[in-house]
């Protein structure tokens, strides 16, 4: 496990810990909270560069890449 020091502001912080309080928090819930929402975040970057690196290509040569990548993987989990 790593451990962060980081600066937020307080109005950030108040808000995150209110809404955990409300929902029952304890002990480890705002790591866990911010731990699922900076992987949300690299996900939906990673997805946008993605998109955006893929935007000028044909679509359906991507979608049949898409089919015969999974049905090759489907194939070598038999």
């Amino acid at each position: 496990m790593t451990r962060w020091n980081l600066s937020i502001p307080e109005q950030t912080d108040r808000a995150v810990r209110t809404f955990l309080a409300r929902t029952g928090g304890k002990n480890g819930d705002l790591s866990r909270f911010v731990d699922e929402a900076v992987r949300r975040r690299v996900l939906d970057l990673t997805v946008r560069q993605i998109k955006d690196r893929n935007a000028g290509q044909d679509q359906q040569a991507i979608l049949d890449l898409i089919d015969e990548e999974v049905d090759a993987a489907r194939a070598g989990r038999s």
